[in-house]
């Protein structure tokens, strides 16, 4: 009597403590971010932001007037035609104006 009594009880310890586990919420370690390695390549020390090698979140992040659109153009043109010889070349990008240019041309390099 006393042993499955015993036995009960340890049944039921396992059969918690296994519902618990499979209950528990998953803990994954995240990814790391690679849009912070890419700002740092992108945006030199001097705070310029290179056209040849900034992503369309970091144009975007620090270009003023440059939202995701105009910023996923800018990306879009230099894989279609290359890297961008000059800074004023940004001005063949659709959506990209001389006001624009103008507003940003302090921030931007070419490399």
């Amino acid at each position: 009597m006393r042993s499955s009594y015993f036995y009960s009880l340890v049944f039921a310890l396992l059969t918690s403590a296994s519902i618990a586990a499979v209950a528990a919420p998953l803990v994954t370690a995240e990814p790391p971010k690679t849009s912070q390695v890419m700002d740092a390549a992108s945006v030199s020390k001097g705070g310029k932001v290179d056209l040849n090698g900034a992503d369309a979140a970091t144009l975007q992040k620090e270009l003023a007037g440059v939202g995701e659109a105009k910023a996923n153009a800018i990306v879009a043109y230099r894989e279609t035609n290359g890297p961008f010889a000059s800074v004023d070349e940004l001005l063949e990008v659709k959506g990209i104006g001389k006001a624009i240019l103008d507003r940003n041309r302090d921030k931007l390099e070419v490399n």
